[in-house]
């Protein structure tokens, strides 16, 4: 039996990026669904992608981390609003984060 209890973990990071720029609307999650607030895809869309890889272009880690933070408040959100058939982890594992890290073979960065 344990004896001690672990702590609740606190909100992840706040969905705040890819910025807009030049008065567009931010391809920003709408929570607690997880859909982009532009286009009505699910979130990160195509275009958050492009802008989020453009914006950590020098902090690959950073972006993992902060895609990381998402999934889990995607999670919390979205296991909330259906406990019973939540999202599968695998697939949002890959609509978060995977993506993120693919840049180039292991091969190449060895070089």
């Amino acid at each position: 039996m344990l004896t001690t209890q672990l702590a609740t973990p606190g909100r992840g990071p706040q969905a705040d990026r890819p910025r807009g720029s030049g008065g567009t609307i931010p391809h920003t999650p709408a929570r607690p669904m997880w859909f982009c607030r532009v286009d009505g895809q699910p979130w990160p869309c195509g275009e958050a992608r492009l802008l989020l890889v453009v914006e950590f272009r020098d902090n690959v880690s950073g972006l993992t981390i902060y895609l990381a933070g998402l999934m889990y408040e995607a999670m919390r959100d979205l296991y909330r609003l259906n406990p019973h058939d939540g999202p599968d982890p695998k697939e949002l594992f890959a609509r978060f984060v995977a993506w993120g890290a693919a840049r180039r073979p292991a091969a190449e960065k060895a070089e």
